[in-house]
């Protein structure tokens, strides 16, 4: 929904949400934006400091450091005005002058069209994250308003940008744990790619919403009343209705059987501590029964991303199922904004970027594609692999390998080096020797036996492989294989008529 944020609104929302804000900055900031973008008009028929006004505003919900909400205002000035970068730096500092030029140039700085378009947007994606996520959170904040107003683009631009956040923004806010923002994204591209698909969806929702509506209603209730008679002072309870594209994956996943999905509408429930978490998981077992089997501990184990939360479906007094999200408001925050979340600043102006471990995961991924002459290969596995749930395993020596969900010792071993992946003869899993074709979990120890007199690598281990790097090197050294058999048999049939 297009929502027309003013300055008042935006400025509202900073004094409820900032400790001493820079109220001058932000009106400085305002008034330069609305300076540049005077009498510009967007395709919408709107002004155009209607856009900078939103996603400065959205950026402030975020809980973003003031400097990227100025940066925010002033993302589209240095184009659209007859400021210099010099006149900027001057005015407002080096650093929201820096975020204002990473992200015009994220936004200019290719022109090219098909699969060359998406390798160099998916490149400059990586890029800037690494050198700072702040200016992707920008860009976030910038294609979730233009997704909004898409309405006012020609047809064959509304599908260009629609499958460019489905396919380039979406999975990379997946993957930086910020499911608020690629749950947005998700459903704006939706409704531009598959238009009818999207409407059937949403009316399915809107009847289950109706239908359901009142009994979530009433477990809120008993669940409010639960945690009251308890220790328990500060909590939050309430319905979250699933997205729209992401109740359109499951249905496809279930046959479009809409009474196998549990989770159409949750209930989630905040509290301050861990423990109490868990002191809420007991109540609501003790008064309705768990479903067998979906009881998930992201707290003890939390998902790659680093979300956390308590999990539990229970069948009703009605017998209808519902699920429950239990969480404190830390592991709220972070997963609806993901690294965002790490990346607010305390009143001393100091970065909390505490559990960041996986940014640097990050940053030798791009590193790597920067050196690789064959991006679009590269891309290509990196589209299958990298945005899937991973899993982080280590080598007897501490080394961090990087894996899908579901990898194997075989893609672990090709991970490492291609000749140790058609070399492999088995392995050990913390100092157990497993079959090669076992799952391997987040914190596994692995190490691979290699015998140098192998051939090659099985061919049957494609059907259990994940990564498409594996089962590519596993497809070449078995063709090599056959040639040199097939070699052989000739050069053996040949002997025996030179003897002749």
């Amino acid at each position: 929904m297009d929502t027309m944020r003013t300055y008042d609104d935006l400025e509202n929302l900073v004094k409820n949400h900032y400790q001493n804000p820079d109220l001058a900055l932000l009106r400085k900031a305002y008034e330069r934006a609305d300076a540049a973008h005077a009498k510009v008009m967007r395709l919408t028929g709107q002004p155009y400091i209607t856009h900078p006004l939103a996603v400065a505003y959205r950026l402030a919900e975020m809980g973003l450091h003031m400097n990227v909400v100025a940066a925010g205002l002033l993302h589209d000035v240095l184009e659209d005005s007859g400021i210099t970068e010099d006149e900027m730096r001057a005015d407002f500092g080096d650093d929201i002058t820096t975020l204002v030029l990473s992200v015009t140039k994220l936004k200019h700085a290719v022109h090219y069209r098909g699969e060359e378009r998406y390798a160099e947007n998916m490149r400059k994606m990586f890029l800037a994250m690494a050198s700072d996520v702040r200016v992707v959170f920008m860009k976030f904040a910038d294609r979730l308003h233009n997704l909004q107003t898409l309405y006012g683009q020609p047809k064959h631009k509304q599908l260009r940008i629609a499958r460019e956040s489905l396919e380039i923004y979406a999975p990379i806010a997946g993957r930086l744990g910020m499911s608020e923002i690629k749950g947005e994204l998700e459903d704006g591209a939706f409704a531009y790619i598959l238009p009818k698909e999207f409407e059937r969806v949403k009316e399915i929702m809107d009847v289950k919403v109706r239908e359901r509506g009142a009994q979530v209603s009433r477990i809120i209730d008993q669940t409010e009343k639960l945690i009251s008679v308890s220790r328990i002072l500060n909590f939050q309870v309430y319905g979250r209705v699933k997205r729209l594209y992401s109740l359109y994956k499951k249905m496809l996943r279930y046959g479009d059987d809409i009474e196998k999905i549990y989770d159409l509408i949750a209930i989630r429930v905040i509290v301050t501590s861990v423990e109490e978490c868990y002191a809420v998981l007991g109540m609501v077992h003790q008064r309705w029964r768990p479903l067998p089997g979906r009881i998930k501990d992201y707290i003890a184990q939390p998902k790659p991303n680093g979300y956390q939360s308590l999990h539990t479906t229970i069948f009703a007094d009605d017998k209808t199922i519902v699920e429950f999200q239990i969480r404190t408001r830390e592991m709220h925050e972070l997963a609806e904004y993901g690294v965002a979340a790490h990346w607010r600043y305390k009143e001393d102006g100091t970065r909390d970027v505490q559990n960041m471990r996986w940014m640097e995961e990050l940053m030798l991924i791009q590193k790597e594609l920067e050196s690789k002459k064959d991006f679009m290969e590269q891309l290509e596995i990196m589209k299958i692999d990298v945005f899937k749930d991973r899993i982080f395993v280590f080598t007897p020596k501490g080394d961090v390998i990087d894996l899908p969900e579901g990898a194997t010792p075989v893609d672990f071993a090709y991970a490492i080096h291609s000749q140790i992946g058609n070399k492999c003869t088995s392995a050990k899993v913390n100092d157990v020797v497993r079959n090669l074709d076992i799952t391997l979990h987040s914190g596994d120890i692995v190490e691979i036996v290699t015998d140098k007199n192998r051939r090659g690598p099985n061919p049957d281990w494609s059907k259990f492989v994940k990564t498409r790097y594996a089962k590519g090197k596993i497809r070449d050294a078995t063709k090599s294989s056959v040639r040199i058999w097939l070699s052989g048999m000739l050069k053996s049939k040949e002997e025996p008529s030179k003897k002749k």
